[in-house]
């Protein structure tokens, strides 16, 4: 009887021992997976990344059609510098006229009364910019130059051969006395040496003389 009592404790014991293994066995197993669980995750490779980029990292030279830019980004071929603008390049080019460039004839008008037609034509081959308000007429051995009559005008370009008009005013109706003249002075500007041009049907009477600023007509010269 004894025996038997020996024999079951025994049997508990070696059942205890056993499921004792089982489960450390057991719980071996499971940390052996979580060992190998990160190991079998997919990493990727930096050949890999590279591969699906299709591109190189660092791009060579003439990948990005860049090649061979200079310093200052412009392809490698440097646009020439523009050239700098003559003195006479006010016009495209063309530059003023001088008061020699021109011929002259100054004419008694029928009407208006004490007036004369001036006509300007280019002699020259070449164009040239007219400066239309800064006409000077003066008579010779008379102090004191035109006073300025009408409109202001705008220079233009008289081409080779062409005519401008200004309506010269010699003395008005209202006024008494003056000068005889039978010849005028005509410089394009005031810092230019004149031109002595004939009156042609003078002599006339010269008294608070004025000019009118270049035309394109003698019928608008002669309109003031």
């Amino acid at each position: 009887m004894a025996y038997a009592v020996r024999s079951r404790r025994t049997t508990a014991v070696l059942a205890a021992l056993s499921l004792g293994i089982l489960a450390l066995t057991a719980c071996d197993g499971d940390a052996e997976k979580d060992k190998a669980g990160p190991s079998a995750t997919a990493i990727p490779s930096s050949a890999g990344s590279d591969k699906d980029s299709g591109t190189p990292s660092a791009t060579g030279p003439g990948d990005d059609g860049s090649a061979g830019e200079g310093p200052s980004g412009s392809g490698g071929s440097t646009a020439p510098p523009a050239q700098p603008g003559s003195d006479d390049d006010q016009d495209g080019g063309v530059g003023m006229c001088e008061t020699t460039d021109l011929s002259y004839s100054v004419t008694v008008a029928s009407k208006p009364v004490n007036h004369a037609l001036l006509t300007a034509a280019n002699k020259g081959g070449d164009a040239c910019l007219l400066a239309a308000n800064d006409l000077v007429i003066t008579i010779p051995g008379l102090d004191g130059a035109a006073g300025n009559m009408g409109p202001d005008g705008k220079d233009w370009i008289l081409e080779a051969g062409e005519k401008a008009y200004a309506g010269i005013l010699f003395s008005r109706a209202d006024t008494e006395g003056g000068k005889s003249a039978d010849k005028v002075e005509i410089a394009l500007t005031a810092s230019e040496s004149p031109a002595t041009v004939p009156i042609g049907g003078g002599p006339v009477t010269v008294n608070d003389m004025q000019v009118t600023c270049f035309f394109g007509t003698a019928e608008d010269a002669l309109t003031y």
